[in-house]
Parts: C-alpha cells; sequence; structure tokens
C-alpha cells in the first residue's frame, strides 16, 4: 500500500470531517447528535480539519511521508478510542461506531504500509 495515498486520502477524510460541523453545525448534530458545548465541538473540529490538511499536504518526502503517518496513527487511535469509550456508555451516538470502523480502516492502512523507509514501506 504506497503511504503518500493513504496520508492523502486521510487528510482529506479528517479535512471532510473537520470541515463539516465547521460550515454546517446543524447537519452534523441531526447525524451525530446534539453537543452540549458548541465551543468544544468547533475546537476539536478545527483541530481534525488543520489535522487533516497538514497530512493532505505533507511533503511526499520520507521525512514528510513519516510526520503524516505519525499524524494519522494518533489521529486515528484517539478518535478510536473515544469512540469506543463513549458510545457504550451512552453519552455519543451509535453513529460514532461508523467513524470507530472508519479509524479502524486507517490503523490497517497504515499496518499495511509497512515501515516506512523500508522496501514495503517507501
Amino acid at each position: 500500500m504506497n503511504p503518500v495515498l493513504v496520508a492523502r486520502a486521510q487528510g482529506l477524510f479528517n479535512l471532510v470531517g473537520g470541515g463539516w460541523p465547521l460550515l454546517h453545525l446543524r447537519s452534523f448534530e441531526w447525524v451525530f447528535g446534539p453537543k452540549s458545548e458548541e465551543w468544544l465541538q468547533y475546537t476539536t473540529a478545527g483541530l481534525l480539519a488543520t489535522t487533516g490538511g497538514s497530512m493532505l499536504f505533507a511533503p511526499t518526502t520520507p521525512g514528510g511521508v513519516r510526520h503524516a503517518r505519525r499524524t494519522g496513527l494518533g489521529t486515528a487511535v484517539t478518535l478510536l478510542a473515544v469512540d469506543l469509550v463513549y458510545v457504550p456508555i451512552g453519552r455519543i451516538r451509535p453513529t460514532y461506531l461508523l467513524d470507530a470502523a472508519m479509524q479502524a480502516g486507517w490503523l490497517l492502512a497504515w499496518r499495511r504500509c509497512g515501515r516506512l523507509g523500508s522496501p514495503a514501506g517507501g
């Protein structure tokens, strides 16, 4: 699997995911549930969009790809943990399990890239 393509795809996913509540919070809350703290939702969305942009426009150099990989792995692990902890206790809607599946998919995609710097991993 090509690590540059994984970085670009996950970056786009995060940019869109973060941009959605920034551009139209009402539709986002219709799908994922109302949020009690709008400022926190906007902060999280902004950070996710920023992370996505960083991954999307990371240089294709080995160092740029390693940075995108670390960012992608950290983002996916964090969001997956939040989804898996807060859905079962009813704090967030079960629709977040769709996000959990996507985050697990990003982790698998990065794993399939192999270790960066090795022949199989770019």
